[in-house]
């Protein structure tokens, strides 16, 4: 089987979609959004194209598109669909696979099921994107604790941020994780700037499994 990772986050609006549109550019890797929560402005999907020079045949469709810009559970239910999280299954590639969450790993998609439960049904090894700014030691410890909890592997962490060098450092001692690199903020962000940042940052044999 091709290798399939989880992208996951503290929490929502860190920088994991642009994460997730690097490293789908850094592996070669076809990108799945299960769940996209929102369609007014650039979709999630849309951005790791965009952001990743993704050409079509790379990006595989979400299995739900819901209208309004909130959690899954609530932006189904306000849009008249019900989730089946059982339909939740990441399809056949021949290539590597980046799945994309939404927000936290305790995010609800319907009033029963967390997506850290679809998480564990699966077991793909998971990166968790972590802010580097203030309250990151606290979300990304907890983060941390409940994938271990749940016997979801771990292939480490990516912060996303200016480098904070002792926060980085106690989560990975504390949380026993693997500190993966640093995804700076960028200005201006595109696909050549986020690639060359990547290559910086991030060593691709990290992210074999």
């Amino acid at each position: 089987m091709t290798r399939r990772i989880v992208v996951t986050g503290t929490d929502t609006n860190i920088g994991k979609t642009v994460f997730a549109a690097g490293l789908a550019d850094f592996l070669g890797a076809e990108y799945w959004k299960p769940v996209q929560a929102g369609l007014e402005d650039e979709t999630d999907t849309q951005t790791v194209a965009r952001l990743g020079g993704l050409v079509q045949e790379r990006i595989l469709p979400e299995r739900y598109r819901l209208v309004t810009p909130a959690s899954p559970h609530l932006a189904a239910r306000l849009d008249g669909i019900a989730i089946d999280t059982a339909t939740l299954n990441p399809p056949d590639t021949g290539r590597p696979l980046v799945i994309e969450g939404a927000g936290g790993l305790m995010v609800p998609l319907d009033n029963r099921t967390l997506y850290i439960d679809v998480f564990a049904r699966w077991r793909f090894p998971v990166v968790l994107c972590a802010r580097t700014a203030l309250g990151t030691i606290n979300h990304s410890l907890l983060s941390i604790e409940a994938l271990k909890a749940r016997g979801i592997p771990l292939l480490g962490i990516a912060f996303i941020g200016e480098p904070n060098a002792e926060s980085e450092s106690i989560i990975c001692e504390i949380g026993a994780v693997r500190r993966l690199g640093t995804l700076p903020w960028l200005a201006p962000l595109t696909r050549e700037t986020l690639r060359a940042a990547f290559r910086d940052a991030f060593n691709a044999d990290d992210f074999a499994t």
